[in-house]
């Protein structure tokens, strides 16, 4: 019998500021690899295949492990694996900053991506549980301090990493050991939670919808949330090389622009989470993976000043769909947080990082211009969102 931990009766402000942190150091840590992609061609002659390659072995590891540690800790929640999943991070940044090999690399991206599968499930738990009933709010500030941590990456990789070589890179261990040890206190509040819930019995669905509707529509989320992602991915991933091409910007310039996007999808977050408990989720779902297209289109045709502009807005809007997305998927699924988040986070890094290794094949025959140039069209993924039922929100 699984453990129903229900959530106090207020919003614990300092848990969801916690938990939010660690969330940006963990992902402070994930960008760095994306964020060192220049200097790693560069020293191991990499093409863009292997790039592709590197973020496939660091997100697919992640993917394949985040479904099945939440499944394990909605039936058995592990307080103290928060802290654990951390220093899996602290092993895969040492490894990239002292590996002689693309192999040595590849494994410290693994490395990565099992602490960043067994941090996730569990820390969307702990926001949940934190929530006082603002579901939408505390996802989004959780969620917001990842994509700040994604956004200080490249800052840190090109006022940091860059002057003072890869090695460099092993410093930051030291922000993941605080990151443990600030996830150690989160652990004992969430293990007091638990022991205080202890026989409770899990939440039942009260939407009425049937096990096949709940499943399609949990499907489509996976879709939109693929749109999303892979756009993201070819931003992440290719944006440097993009500008470093298209407009002859120099590495550094390059990670100043990724930057711009990176905390534009931190704004987007937080915005797509209060928009989201106002309004509904759905909503913010509609407008965000289809309101994004116009500007995808133009993206990959104008000049400089322009891409900077069209970067916030692409980012803002875009980034705003995933709270509600997860928060839907929530709703769906009463009772598997864990599992929820093990799909979308797991799903998000997945598809991302298929997408990153396809793209890159297709940037090595076709040029990097010719992918944002179709990956423009991605957001039209968001017309499944007319599949997805109403009914959810007149019975919660």
């Amino acid at each position: 019998m699984s453990l129903a931990l229900s959530s106090p009766a207020r919003t614990s402000w300092l848990v969801l500021v916690a938990i939010s942190l660690c969330h940006m150091i963990n992902d402070i840590m994930q960008s760095l690899l994306a964020a060192l992609y220049p200097l790693l061609a560069l020293e191991f002659s990499l093409s863009f295949w292997q790039i592709g390659l590197m973020t496939f072995a660091f997100q697919v590891t992640a993917s394949l492990l985040q479904p099945v540690i939440g499944l394990v800790t909605d039936r058995k929640p592990m307080p103290q694996s928060l802290p654990v999943g951390m220093g899996s991070t602290i092993c895969g940044l040492l490894l990239l900053a002292t590996a002689s090999s693309y192999a040595g690399l590849l494994v410290g991206a693994m490395l990565i991506g099992i602490g960043s599968a067994v941090f996730h499930p569990e820390s969307s738990r702990v926001a949940r549980l934190a929530s006082g009933g603002k579901f939408g709010t505390a996802q989004s500030l959780f969620q917001v301090g990842g994509n700040f941590g994604s956004a200080l990456g490249p800052l840190l990789a090109a006022f940091i990493v860059v002057p003072l070589g890869r090695p460099s890179v092993a410093l930051f261990a030291v922000l993941a050991l605080i990151g443990m040890v600030i996830l150690n206190r989160v652990g004992v509040w969430y293990g007091a939670l638990a022991r205080a819930n202890a026989g409770k019995p899990r939440a039942v669905a009260t939407h009425g919808l049937s096990r096949s509707q709940v499943i399609w529509a949990i499907v489509v989320l996976a879709l939109l949330t693929f749109s999303k992602n892979a756009y993201t991915a070819s931003i992440s991933s290719y944006y440097t090389f993009f500008l470093i091409e298209r407009f002859d910007l120099a590495i550094v310039p390059a990670q100043q622009m990724l930057f711009l996007f990176l905390a534009a999808t931190a704004a987007g977050v937080m915005l797509g989470g209060l928009i989201g408990d106002r309004f509904g989720p759905l909503v913010v779902i509609w407008a965000s993976i289809l309101g994004v297209l116009p500007f995808t289109l133009l993206l990959p045709h104008v000049g400089l000043g322009m891409t900077a502009v069209l970067s916030v807005v692409i980012g803002v809007i875009i980034a705003s769909a995933f709270p509600a997305i997860v928060v839907y998927a929530q709703m769906l699924m009463p009772g598997r947080v864990g599992l929820v988040a093990g799909i979308f986070f797991g799903f998000a890094f997945g598809m991302g990082g298929i997408a990153a290794a396809v793209l890159g094949v297709m940037a090595d025959a076709r040029g990097i211009v010719w992918v944002y140039q179709a990956c423009a069209f991605l957001p039209l993924i968001g017309l499944l969102a007319i599949f997805l039922p109403r009914r959810i929100f007149h019975s919660s």
